[in-house]
């Protein structure tokens, strides 16, 4: 039984008082009984100037309030925090969490049977979505959903990995100015979050994997109908699960986050993804350990042939048939029993779909993939002792076992400075510390660019290893979220000319120094400052937990359903 617009009054100490004071202003805002009868169900949306890729949101906004009224529902729309990467300082994931904590209060706070919420770029969909778990009523993500690509000179192209190769090649000199300003105007043609296989597609991805998002929803480039129509089907979708009490806590179990991984390591995924499914997790209840991710991503091919990994685009794979057809393909992994938004399980919602396509596409079978497995992999060791990750299917084959000695970056800054004037080979192991999410919130600063003299003479990867992230758009031979951070792990204690050895197929990351001088590194060594500067910074450093448990604010009490 829905509570409806009266659920949740405001405390006067006067309940009748509240219900029409609360009748009042509603009448101010032009409704009237035939409205405020029906279910409620709020539709939150990170509409902003200032999020680029959410330009089409307001006509997705329109069909997701569409679909509410035609179910029967009433649709009350409010902000959230809009998270556009490319134009916060330091980075977005500074601000996850508060989104996080800021949906789960406005959720409980309304009036609302159940929830829309809107996002895309590209911690806007983990950060709500990890509001809305822990808040635990029915709620439905909708993504913004993808560009549709762009074209260079003849070449089909998409940010961001071809924005970073483009730069890549513009730092080698071989584009000039007028060129790489050329290809800026190209790279991101539609409205739409980055329509190759970075974060923001990953997470549209496994949200509707989780069963958090209707079925064939990731895909769907922003600018077309069919967006439209998953806005619509959603709204009405969403009055049906207020009715019949299907909330986050119903449907997320450790079966539906083990799915999410394997479908991780199948597309080629983000490696961020994986830090918001360990926090999606901890909101969750469900016991899901880095180690238990990694092993399930890296158990399956990838079949998904979408940049970086492979060569196509998210459009690609929506016309191959979307995350249903994924999913139908990837069956013989996946755990058919787990619970979908449609209320049914995922094997009853992928009858009489067919997997990869009889022709060419995007969508490989599991006969003929792409990179046979070990797409995205945990790592373990003693550089590492609680893990760091590495997509390999977007790695240099011939790096994946490496040795040499590192060459160390302390913060990003350092690297801006420095990076093309190190003494440094092919075979160094370019280090970045400083950037985990107590000392730095985690920025997407991992993917150290190849120093300019490496670079002209024609290297194009080298390991690096970082305790940030890189983005999903980034390729490379990088090694991310070391944990624990430099600020207390061994990560910390690295110096130059020290030799680190990688080994992916042993999921090994180890640091080749005796215990003994690291004792006495570690006795020597200075406390690192946290991130600070504002009072969320300040706080979120004091309550932050490492990457391999989510990178989530540990409160006490939190979670209390």
């Amino acid at each position: 039984m829905s509570a409806g617009i009266h659920g949740g009054l405001t405390s006067y100490g006067d309940t009748g008082f509240s219900r029409f004071v609360r009748s009042v202003f509603l009448a101010a805002a032009g409704y009237d009984a035939c409205d405020t009868e029906r279910p409620v169900v709020g539709v939150g949306h990170s509409i902003s100037d200032y999020t680029p890729c959410h330009r089409e949101m307001p006509g997705l906004l329109e069909a997701v309030r569409r679909g509410v009224l035609e179910a029967g529902g009433l649709p009350l729309v409010f902000p959230t925090l809009s998270l556009g990467e490319t134009l916060l300082n330091p980075t977005s994931m500074v601000l996850r969490n508060l989104l996080s904590l800021e949906v789960e209060e406005l959720i409980r706070a309304q009036p609302m049977d159940g929830v829309v919420l809107l996002g895309g770029c590209d911690k806007t969909v983990p950060g709500q979505l990890m509001g809305a778990v822990s808040a635990d009523r029915p709620a439905l993500e909708v993504v913004a959903g993808p560009m549709i690509a762009g074209n260079w000179r003849g070449e089909r192209v998409g940010a961001c990995t071809d924005c970073r190769r483009m730069w890549a090649r513009h730092r080698a000199g071989d584009m000039d100015d007028d060129e790489i300003g050329a290809a800026s105007e190209v790279l991101a043609p539609t409205g739409g979050t980055c329509m190759v296989m970075g974060t923001a597609s990953t997470m549209a991805v496994l949200t509707e994997v989780l069963g958090l998002g209707v079925p064939g929803s990731a895909t769907a480039p922003a600018p077309s109908g069919d967006r439209l129509r998953v806005g619509a089907q959603s709204g009405r979708r969403a009055v049906e699960m207020a009715a019949e009490g299907l909330r986050p806590g119903r449907i997320l179990t450790r079966a539906s986050f083990l799915n999410a991984a394997a479908t991780l390591g199948a597309i080629g995924g983000s490696t961020n993804a994986v830090v918001h499914l360990l926090a999606l997790a901890g909101r969750a209840r469900v016991d899901l350990s880095l180690r238990d991710l990694g092993e399930a991503a890296a158990a399956v091919p990838v079949i998904v042939d979408c940049r970086p990994s492979g060569a196509g685009f998210l459009d690609d794979l929506h016309d191959a048939g979307g995350v249903p057809a994924l999913l139908s393909e990837l069956a013989p992994h996946l755990d058919l029993t787990a619970a979908t938004a449609l209320g049914a399980t995922l094997g009853e919602s992928l009858e009489g779909i067919d997997g990869s396509p009889p022709w060419p596409s995007v969508l490989r079978p599991l006969g003929n993939p792409l990179f046979g497995g070990d797409g995205l992999v945990a790592l373990f060791g003693s550089l590492a002792p609680d893990g760091a990750v590495l997509k390999a299917s977007a790695a240099s084959a011939g790096l994946l076992r490496h040795r040499g000695p590192a060459v160390v970056f302390d913060g990003a800054a350092d690297v801006q400075d420095r990076i093309d004037e190190v003494d440094a080979d092919a075979d160094s192991v370019l280090v970045l510390r400083g950037c985990g999410p107590v000392e730095a919130g985690m920025p997407e600063a991992g993917s150290v660019p190849i120093p300019r003299r490496l670079a002209a003479a024609g290297v194009t990867d080298m390991v690096r290893v970082s305790d940030g992230r890189m983005s999903g758009t980034a390729f490379g031979t990088v090694v991310l979220h070391v944990a624990p951070e430099a600020a207390g792990g061994p990560l910390g204690l690295v110096r130059d000319g020290d030799l680190i050895e990688l080994d992916v197929h042993a999921r090994r990351l180890d640091l080749l120094v005796e215990a003994g001088e690291l004792e006495r590194r570690r006795a020597q060594l200075l406390e690192r400052a946290p991130l600070g500067g504002t009072r969320w910074r300040n706080l979120q450093a004091r309550i932050i937990g490492q990457a391999s448990q989510g990178a989530d604010i540990e409160v006490k009490g939190a979670d209390a359903k």
